[in-house]
């Protein structure tokens, strides 16, 4: 905060707020808050009905309970922040996270306040994750892993995306999930795999067709997001140059992941592979994004980004081909920067086969990527 030049900041319930107080809050029509000043100064607004929560807080601030009457919060506002009313205080929020609620709320107790962005400082806490954080993500990819090839398993031709879908979503909790997850499972098939964010459907995958599949689990608070992609049954030879261009985009792009590079590099490197097999023009997103307590976080792999790749930082490489009207292949990993270069923290092979096929290999590929032979 000193160094941002920032005289406090202020929360409302989201990953931020847990990772610095350990206070889970869902949003809802009752506001929030977390203010710290620069000095360690912490200030909790919230409703009474949560105040049994901050039994668990790892933050000793000072409360402010609110009743059920909305006319009375704002009153409740002015009160926590009466001796900083009239001060002309920089104060950081998270733009992406902030509602025009808490907003209100609190631009009226500090009118003389100017409210500024921090979410890099923000990210910069969050970005480099430690061993135990690890751990969790570790695990997330491992129940994720587990549910997949228990949901593969049970899939039979002419099931429908939703249906399919359905059934991962038990296996993931039935295998450890924590009941948040990373995002509803991406369940597509046939040409709606060309559609990076399709969502489960009620269309019927047929034999040979290419069926895709975006999860993940939530383990202690922390996710995972994977991508793979299977044939129902042999394929019809229509998608295998683009799932092998995607494949070794995917390779590349982590296998040169190391501390040193920037996050630019490393969508180059994916990128570079797509371009020159003819494909560039279907690649339609960035090659990946932070993983951690959210879903989409710091660091993003972006084109041009020069953010430079330190030990603790975790994302994904999940380069794809989405052709119209054909289909899509994506391949996404879990991807956490070490001293001496990467770890992936998914290690489901990447190979696009019948799932009879995928299934009967799993070991003997396990190996492979395990050894690197």
């Amino acid at each position: 905060m000193t160094a941002a030049e920032l005289d406090a900041v202020v929360l409302n319930p989201g990953a931020t707020m847990r990772y610095l107080s350990g206070l889970e809050f869902h949003l809802m029509e009752r506001p929030v808050v977390l203010f710290v000043t620069k000095d360690g100064d912490a200030r909790m607004i919230l409703p009474i009905l949560e105040a049994a929560k901050l039994d668990s807080s790892k933050v000793a601030a000072k409360t402010s309970l609110f009743g059920d009457d909305p006319s009375s919060w704002q009153g409740v506002f002015n009160q926590a922040l009466a001796d900083l009313c009239g001060k002309t205080l920089r104060v950081g929020v998270e733009s992406g996270r902030l509602r025009y609620l808490e907003y209100a709320f609190l631009k009226n107790a500090l009118p003389e306040a100017q409210f500024s962005d921090a979410g890099s400082v923000f990210a910069g806490l969050r970005m480099s994750k430690d061993a135990e954080e690890l751990n969790r993500m570790r695990k997330a990819a491992q129940i994720a892993e587990k549910a997949l090839i228990s949901t593969l398993k049970l899939i039979q031709p002419g099931q429908s995306e939703k249906e399919i879908a359905s059934e991962l979503l038990v296996q993931l909790y039935r295998h450890g999930s924590d009941q948040e997850l990373p995002f509803a499972p991406i369940v597509s098939s046939g040409p709606n795999s060309a559609n990076p964010h399709a969502s489960p459907s009620d269309r019927r995958v047929g034999r040979g067709e290419l069926l895709l599949f975006d999860w993940g689990a939530g383990f202690e608070g922390y996710f995972s997001d994977i991508t793979r992609c299977f044939y129902i049954g042999e394929d019809d030879g229509s998608m295998q140059t683009i799932a092998a261009t995607v494949q070794r985009a995917n390779h590349y792009a982590v296998s040169q992941v190391k501390p040193g590079l920037t996050a630019g590099d490393v969508d180059a490197i994916a990128r570079q592979e797509i371009r020159e097999s003819g494909f560039g023009e279907y690649f339609t997103h960035r090659t990946g994004h932070g993983l951690g307590m959210e879903t989409h976080e710091a660091p993003y792999i972006f084109d041009g980004n020069p953010l430079v790749l330190e030990p603790g930082m975790v994302f994904t490489v999940e380069p794809g081909i989405y052709v119209p009207g054909l289909g899509g292949v994506r391949i996404e990993d879990d991807v956490a920067v070490t001293t001496e270069g990467f770890i992936s923290l998914s290690t489901l092979p990447r190979e696009v086969l019948s799932i009879e096929r995928y299934l009967a290999n799993l070991d003997t590929m396990r190996l492979w990527y395990e050894t690197g032979l």
